[in-house]
């Protein structure tokens, strides 16, 4: 398995062990894909649920860029109940998991079909 793959597989135990959520494992692979390069830093792997200005840059780039999205205050709180399933206490919060929470959760899979 290659670097990508391990990450994958740490993102799905990940989801499972702080979220309880049982990964579709082709969308996250997509979800994952989708991050690019991102994956692979330390920063910006990891996703500041406290930083307002990191959370306005998903809404604009991530849930209206990507998944086209209107922008709504259903946007804020869609990312509001994601990071509040993921666990505020929760310092790490993937981007990958994230991102693959907020396509289930406005229910755009199709994005990545």
């Amino acid at each position: 398995m290659g670097k990508r793959d391990d990450l994958i597989a740490t993102y799905a135990a990940d989801m499972s062990e702080k979220c309880g959520i049982t990964a579709d494992m082709d969308l996250l692979t997509k979800v994952t894909i989708g991050c690019g390069p991102a994956i692979y830093n330390d920063d910006a792997s990891t996703v500041a649920g406290s930083d307002q200005s990191e959370l306005d840059t998903i809404k604009k780039n991530f849930l209206i860029g990507k998944l086209g999205l209107a922008d709504s205050a259903d946007l804020d709180a869609g990312l509001a109940s994601v990071l509040e399933t993921y666990g505020k206490s929760n310092r790490n919060k993937y981007r990958a998991v994230v991102y693959y929470m907020l396509t289930k959760h406005f229910k755009k899979e199709s994005v990545y079909g």
